[in-house]
């Protein structure tokens, strides 16, 4: 049934301690970015695995249920999966890549973004994976297609390749009003946190927030908790 995919936590069980951090992160989200308009957000992790992609769509459907028009970008053009989590249909001449590749100021949106089960958020897929992930995220048909969208939406949401070994989401990061790092509390090791620091650092660009997964309660029940800039900067 559209909207049950077992990611979408926060539609499937509105009232559980994972869907309630979901909005706690929403709301940190705010109040760290209380004096910014802030209308891109970018999420990636360390590696593959520590979940950010399963963070990103029920963060997505957490600013649909304050009312946001919601686009979510599957921005990791190697291995994305969006488009499993919300059951759409990946089709090879849509999508991100097809966007990017083929945008003009007046192109029209219909055959590479698609609606989901939720009114509020529309995907935008990966679509096919390209040579060239990198050239393709850094060109100025992406810039200019994502200051189009800003004036479309009211957020934008995008799920990044891992930050380790590429260079994708630190292109990505220079687009975006708020950095997102997503890490696994069962699987991420310190010194990986540390290496996506020195990356973003290197890059000229700050993490906004981490995002903490799969942190265990004495019950059995896992919820995600934020840590804003200068709580990361601290604990350093």
């Amino acid at each position: 049934m559209a909207g049950k995919s077992k990611d979408l936590i926060i539609t499937k069980n509105p009232k559980s301690i994972f869907a309630e951090s979901i909005r706690s992160i929403r709301t940190n989200i705010a109040f760290s970015s209380i004096d910014n308009d802030v209308k891109v957000i970018m999420n990636t992790s360390p590696e593959a695995g520590d979940g950010k992609s399963f963070i990103t769509a029920n963060l997505a459907i957490a600013y649909a249920q304050e009312g946001k028009k919601v686009l979510l970008i599957d921005a990791d053009l190697r291995r994305g999966r969006q488009h499993d989590i919300f059951e759409v249909m990946n089709v090879t001449s849509g999508g991100y890549t097809n966007l990017m590749l083929n945008y003009t100021d007046n192109i029209k949106f219909d055959k590479y973004i698609f609606p989901t089960f939720d009114k509020n958020i529309d995907l935008l897929p990966t679509g096919p994976t390209p040579p060239n992930p990198v050239e393709l995220l850094g060109s100025e048909n992406n810039k200019k297609l994502l200051e189009r969208l800003r004036k479309k939406y009211d957020l934008i949401i995008m799920d990044c390749a891992p930050i380790i070994g590429l260079s994708d989401s630190l292109i990505i990061a220079t687009l975006s009003d708020v950095n997102l790092v997503t890490v696994s509390a069962k699987k991420t090791k310190m010194e990986n946190l540390e290496r996506t620091r020195k990356l973003f650092e290197q890059a000229n660009q700050k993490i906004d927030g981490v995002i903490l997964n799969k942190a265990q309660t004495s019950g059995n029940h896992y919820y995600s908790y934020y840590y804003n800039n200068e709580y990361y900067n601290s604990e350093k």
